[in-house]
C-alpha cells in the first residue's frame, strides 16, 4: 500500500483544489445579481453570428484547415519518431546511417509544418482583417440609421469604442483564436489516439486528469467572463469621459475645474485598474492550476511507468520500454500544451465575446425612424407643407407640440418665435423626420412625410444651424461634403452669393485652406457663413433656419441680410430666430409659447394685434435702441 502514497497526496491535492474552485464557483452563482454578473446573451448566440461574418470566407479558411493538418501530422509523429530513435540507438548491430535517415524525416517534416504555419498565419491576418472592416462598416452604417432621438442617448465616447476597440478584440478570434481552438482540438485528440495505439493503461493514467481540467475550466469560464465584462465596462466609462471632457476643456479652463476633473479621471481611471488588476488575478490562478494537473500527470508517469519498467518491464500487463516512456513523456506534453494554450486562447476568447456581445448590442437597436416597405422617393419637391394636429413628445406625456396646424405654401417664408422650449425647433425637426409625430400628421406636397423614403426627403431639405459643425478638411470639402462635381467656379459662385468670399477671399490658400477640428480656426461667424453656403450649394428646395443668425455679429449680420433676402427667392424657407430684426420680410410668423400656436401673420399684421409679438418686438425694439446709444 505505501507503494502508492506518493499517487494519493497527488490526488488529495487535487481534490482540494477541487473543492475550493467548486465552493468559490457556487457561492459567485447565489450571488449573480448582487454583483452585477448577467448573461445578456448566450455564447451560441454569439458565435452563430459571428460566423455570419466569416461564411463569405469560407475558402479561405478551408484551404487553412487543410494547411494546419500537415502542422497537427507533426505534432502526433514527432514523439513516436523520438521514441523509435530512442529504441533504435539501443539494437545491436545499430547503423549510424538509419539514425541520419530518421532524422532527415524528422526535419522534413518540421520544415513542411512550418511553412503551412507561416502560410496559414498570412492567410488568417488578411481575413480577418476583411472580416473586422466589414463588421465595422455594419456597426457604422447601423449607427448612422439611428434616429437623433436614440443618438442623444448613447454617449459620443461609448460608440467609438464599440466601433474601434470592441472591433479589434474581436480580431483575435479571427486571426488566431478560433483557427487555433480548432486545430488544438484536433491535437487533443490525435494524441489520444497516438497514445491509446502505443500503450492503453498509461493512456488511462493520463485520462484520470481529463475530469478536472473539464471542472477547472468550465468554472473559471465564469470568473473570466465577469473579469472581462467588467474591463470592457470600465474602459467604455474612461473613454466616454474622455470624449466629453477633451471637446468641453476649454470650459473646464474658463471655470477653473481642472483639479475636479483630474479627481473624476482618477476615479475612472483606478476603476480600470483594479477591473484589469482582477483580469490578471483571475488568469494567474487558471493557468498555473492546468499547469499543475501537467506535472501531476508527468510525475505519476515517471512513477508508475518508471516502477514498472525496472520491476519487470510491464506496467498492468503491457510490455514498457524506455522508447514507450519517452514517446508518453512527449505526448502528455503533446496533450497538455495545447490545454494551456486553450487556457490562453480562452482568456481573448472572453474579451471577444463580451466586445461582441456589446457590439451586437448596438445593432439590434432598431432605428425608430424607418422607411415604410412602399415609401416613394420623389425627383422633386415643390415645398407645400401641412401639420394637422400633430401633438408630440420627447418623454411620454411630456408634451411639447399640442394639437399644432398650419400650412405653407410652396415659396413662403415662414418664422417660428417664441421663448425657449415653445417647440420652435421641434417643428423643423419633425419635418426632416428626425423625429416620428406622436399624433397627427405631416404633408409635404400633400403626400404624408412617413410615404417618402427618409434620405430621399432630406436630400431636398437644406438645413443651417446655430451650432454649425465643421469636418476636418479644406473649405471646399466642408462646403461639397466630399461630393463630386462642383467646380472652384460654381463653389466661388455661392460664397459670392451669401457673402462668404469676404473672408475667403483673404485666405493664402483660399477654397484650400485648411480646417481644423470642428473649425475652431474660424470666427463663429465665418463658420455660419459656411454652413450657408454648404447648404445652397446642394440647391434644396426647402431650406431650415434653426438659430442661424445667433452665433453672427452685428456686422456680419449686414453682411448676409441681403444673403437672406436671395435665399427667400430659392424655394421655400423656414426659419426660427430669436432677433425679430432678421425676419420681418417673412410671409408668415407663427409664434408658440407651451408647445401651443398663439398668434400668426405677416410682421406688420402681428404688431396690430399688439399682442404677445408686439410685446416681444417692443422689448427687442428697446434693448436695441439703448445699445447703439
Amino acid at each position: 500500500m505505501g507503494e502508492y502514497y506518493p499517487l494519493l497526496i497527488i490526488g488529495a491535492i487535487i481534490g482540494v483544489f477541487s473543492i475550493v474552485f467548486t465552493v468559490a464557483f457556487a457561492t459567485m452563482k447565489n450571488k449573480k445579481e448582487s454583483i452585477g454578473f448577467d448573461r445578456n446573451m448566450k455564447d451560441g448566440e454569439i458565435i452563430r453570428r459571428l460566423l455570419a461574418y466569416a461564411k463569405p470566407h469560407a475558402k479561405s479558411f478551408i484551404f487553412v484547415g487543410i494547411t494546419m493538418l500537415f502542422s497537427i501530422a507533426y505534432d502526433i509523429i514527432s514523439p513516436l519518431m523520438i521514441g523509435s530513435i530512442e529504441e533504435m540507438v539501443k539494437e545491436e548491430g545499430f547503423e549510424l546511417s538509419r539514425l541520419f535517415a530518421y532524422v532527415a524525416v524528422y526535419c522534413g517534416i518540421l520544415i513542411v509544418s512550418m511553412i503551412c504555419t507561416y502560410v496559414q498565419m498570412i492567410i488568417l491576418q488578411k481575413t480577418g482583417q476583411r472580416i473586422m472592416s466589414s463588421l465595422r462598416e455594419d456597426v457604422f452604417v447601423h449607427v448612422e440609421s439611428l434616429s437623433h432621438g436614440q443618438l442623444n442617448l448613447m454617449p459620443v465616447g461609448k460608440l467609438v469604442t464599440r466601433v474601434t476597440n470592441d472591433t479589434n478584440a474581436i480580431s483575435m478570434l479571427f486571426t488566431n483564436i478560433l483557427v487555433n481552438l480548432v486545430k488544438n482540438c484536433f491535437i487533443i485528440i490525435g494524441v489520444l489516439v497516438a497514445m491509446l495505439c502505443v500503450n492503453y493503461q498509461l493512456t488511462l493514467m493520463v485520462l484520470c486528469f481529463v475530469p478536472f481540467i473539464v471542472l477547472f475550466t468550465v468554472i473559471f469560464r465564469k470568473f473570466t467572463r465577469k473579469a472581462f465584462r467588467t474591463v470592457k465596462d470600465r474602459t467604455t466609462d474612461i473613454n466616454t469621459f474622455l470624449s466629453e471632457n477633451l471637446s468641453g476643456i476649454k470650459i473646464t479652463q474658463i471655470f477653473n475645474r481642472e483639479q475636479k476633473k483630474l479627481e473624476e479621471f482618477e476615479e475612472k481611471n483606478n476603476l480600470l485598474k483594479r477591473a484589469k488588476r482582477n483580469q490578471i488575478y483571475v488568469f494567474s490562478i487558471f493557468r498555473p492550476v492546468v499547469y499543475m494537473l501537467y506535472v501531476s500527470s508527468i510525475l505519476c508517469l515517471l512513477y508508475l511507468g518508471g516502477k514498472g519498467y525496472i520491476g519487470g518491464g510491464t506496467f498492468l500487463g503491457q510490455t514498457l520500454t524506455s522508447g514507450i516512456i519517452v514517446t508518453f513523456y512527449m505526448y502528455i506534453n503533446k496533450f497538455f500544451n495545447p490545454i494551456q494554450s486553450l487556457a490562453e486562447q480562452f482568456n481573448w476568447l472572453q474579451s471577444a465575446f463580451a466586445s461582441a456581445e456589446k457590439i451586437f448590442s448596438v445593432m439590434d437597436i432598431e432605428p425608430t425612424v424607418v422607411d415604410l416597405p412602399d415609401a416613394i422617393e420623389p425627383t422633386e419637391i415643390k415645398g407645400d407643407i401641412e401639420f394637422k394636429n400633430v401633438w408630440f413628445a420627447y418623454v411620454p406625456d411630456q408634451w411639447v407640440l399640442k394639437d399644432v396646424s398650419f400650412s405653407i405654401k410652396a415659396g413662403e417664408t415662414v418664422a417660428f418665435v417664441g421663448s425657449t422650449g415653445s417647440g420652435k425647433s421641434t417643428i423643423l425637426s419633425l419635418i426632416c423626420r428626425n423625429h416620428e409625430v406622436t399624433k397627427g400628421q405631416i404633408l409635404i406636397d400633400g403626400i404624408d412625410i412617413k410615404k417618402y423614403k427618409i434620405s430621399a426627403l432630406r436630400k431636398h431639405f437644406g438645413q443651417m444651424l446655430q451650432d454649425v459643425f465643421m469636418f476636418s478638411g479644406t473649405i471646399r470639402s466642408n462646403i461639397v461634403l466630399r461630393e463630386e462635381g462642383f467646380s472652384d467656379e460654381e463653389i466661388m459662385r455661392v460664397c459670392r452669393y451669401i457673402n462668404a468670399d469676404s473672408f475667403i477671399d483673404k485666405l493664402p490658400l483660399g477654397l484650400d485652406e485648411p480646417v481644423r477640428e470642428r473649425g475652431n480656426n474660424f470666427s463663429a461667424g465665418q463658420r455660419q457663413l459656411l454652413s450657408f453656403a454648404r447648404t445652397i450649394i446642394h440647391k434644396p428646395s426647402v431650406m431650415i433656419l434653426d438659430e442661424a443668425t445667433a452665433n453672427i455679429d452685428m456686422e456680419t449680420e449686414k453682411l448676409i441680410q441681403d444673403s437672406l433676402e436671395k435665399m427667400m427667392n430659392i424655394g421655400t424657407m423656414l426659419m426660427v430666430a430669436h432677433r425679430l430684426s432678421t425676419i420681418q420680410h417673412a410671409d408668415n410668423i407663427i409664434l408658440l409659447s407651451h408647445g401651443e400656436i398663439k398668434e400668426q401673420g405677416n410682421h406688420q399684421e402681428l404688431l396690430k394685434l399688439r399682442g404677445r409679438y408686439h410685446r416681444l418686438y417692443m422689448l427687442q425694439y428697446h434693448k436695441e435702441k439703448l445699445a447703439s446709444s
